[in-house]
């Protein structure tokens, strides 16, 4: 819990200090008040105080979050579950702008993830002290809601796969949205073979746990013309590669293939706390990829929810199959007008860019620049990958209207490119977050180690530009 408090009982802290701050505070033999230094002292009232240096340069909004996270983090790695941060004498650094993000830096600096061992973490109680509470409250509301959208898609990737099957995932995002202004229908098995969802149920008909699809109607803005913007994620949950099947090196991390489905019900969730005034829909098809004696196999064809013939090349290529199947049900049910999907779908993406920057594919500049409006403020990297007729031709397939892999190159491309043939013409964006949804060694301090929630403050922000750009 986060609260805004002019005082507080807690007698164990944190203090920001510039450098000029560390020399008043007399700490600076000692403590000078470096980007990111840490100092631990007994303050002239007798209380407890850590010290997190935040130098003497202005600094951005990310810097801003990963100081806050810092604090949150040594917090937690003391195991001191309740504590003030006092933020007196850092009023340049934490602009109106920038105090959201301060919060979400406490809330996932001291996130801890999943644990099945007898000993509990308890939530943290934090008191932000403030001369005035109703000067920041709002984006105090913001940064809680945007702290706890990021941490569900962290906790729902961080799971155990045999712990979270598709069943389970759907039912801990109708879990997540409950109280919300947020209509959640499940679609089960059954439905999806109604409605010859073959992608989906390709994919899915390979496990035992059957695959289903989330679907998530936000209505902020009920004057508004039309559906909005429809969002697509990837919700495989536990991705072996099928009969194509992984290499037992890469096995690790196939409990949180789901991280893209995740990051829309993130998403989706803050806009809700939020009230934000937009109109979205989340598709979130979810299923796992397994071998079975069943499981459908390279050189079959499937013909997909729109009626396209669909070769397989590749088990391991299941993400699109699925995600095309959302694509289309999302402009053909739900009327949307745009098409955002984000998945971690390539391995290809991670040699492009490593672990910080996520790829981007685009049709349309008007949707592109309001997503890169979005990536202005949201703190996350993205890279915009260009896309030609050849890259097209690239997926044509003798037997079928398209397959489901390209060459051995422009993997990221081809990828991209197969989801977008289902969004017919729609002006279509996709983010390929495989790079960045799960780090081995955190690179910011807001970060730890397995999932980052990559995407969720970033479809959020993009949401809230439509809102914007509605107005205008």
């Amino acid at each position: 819990m986060i609260q805004l408090a002019t005082r507080t009982d807690f007698h164990t802290g944190v203090r920001f200090c510039t450098k000029e701050r560390a020399l008043e505070l007399g700490t600076g033999d000692i403590f000078k008040g470096k980007y990111l230094e840490i100092f631990s002292r007994v303050s002239s009232l007798g209380e407890q105080e850590i010290l997190i240096g935040l130098g003497k340069k202005k600094l951005t909004k990310r810097e801003v979050m990963e100081a806050a996270a810092c604090a949150a983090a040594c917090m937690r790695d003391y195991k001191i579950w309740k504590y003030y941060v006092d933020t007196e004498g850092i009023e340049s650094f934490l602009t109106e702008s920038n105090w959201s993000y301060f919060v979400q830096g406490l809330y996932l600096g001291g996130y801890v993830e999943p644990s099945f061992t007898k000993d509990k973490t308890q939530p943290a109680e934090i008191s932000i002290l403030v001369s005035d509470s109703n000067l920041v409250e709002d984006k105090l509301r913001e940064g809680i809601y945007l702290g706890e959208g990021v941490e569900f898609a962290r906790e729902m990737v961080n799971y155990p796969g045999n712990l979270l099957r598709p069943q389970d995932f759907a039912q801990a995002i109708a879990e997540q949205m409950k109280g919300l202004a947020v209509e959640v229908e499940i679609l089960e098995e059954d439905q999806l073979k109604e409605l010859a969802m073959n992608g989906l149920l390709s994919v899915g008909g390979s496990s035992a746990f059957p695959p289903c699809m989330a679907v998530l109607r936000y209505r902020g803005n009920q004057d508004a013309a039309g559906e909005g913007i429809g969002l697509v994620g990837k919700g495989v949950t536990c991705d072996t590669g099928g009969y194509c099947l992984k290499p037992a090196n890469s096995m690790e991390g196939i409990r949180g293939d789901m991280a893209g489905g995740a990051a829309v019900a993130g998403s989706i969730y803050a806009l809700a706390k939020n009230h934000e005034a937009v109109n979205v829909t989340g598709v979130i098809p979810i299923c796992e990829n397994r071998i079975s004696p069943d499981s459908y196999l390279p050189g079959d064809v499937i013909t997909m929810y729109d009626k396209t013939t669909v070769e397989i090349c590749n088990t391991d290529a299941e993400g699109r199959l699925i995600l095309a199947d959302g694509v289309a049900y999302a402009l053909d049910r739900e009327h949307v007008t745009q098409i955002v999907d984000i998945a971690t779908l390539t391995g290809a993406v991670v040699n492009l860019f490593g672990f910080s920057i996520g790829g981007v594919l685009c049709d349309n500049e008007a949707l592109y620049e309001c997503f890169a409006e979005a990536t202005k403020i949201s703190t996350e990297q993205y890279a915009r990958i260009p896309f030609y007729q050849e890259h097209e031709e690239m997926i044509e397939s003798r037997v079928a209207e398209l397959k489901n892999l390209g060459p051995n190159y422009c993997g990221t491309i081809t990828a991209g490119l197969f989801i977008r043939h289902f969004a017919k013409g729609k002006p279509w964006l996709h983010l390929d977050i495989a790079g960045t949804a799960w780090v081995e060694e955190p690179l910011w301090r807001f970060q730890s180690k397995g999932a980052t929630g990559a995407g969720v403050t970033t479809l959020y922000e993009m949401c809230k530009q439509q809102k914007t750009r509605g107005e205008n």
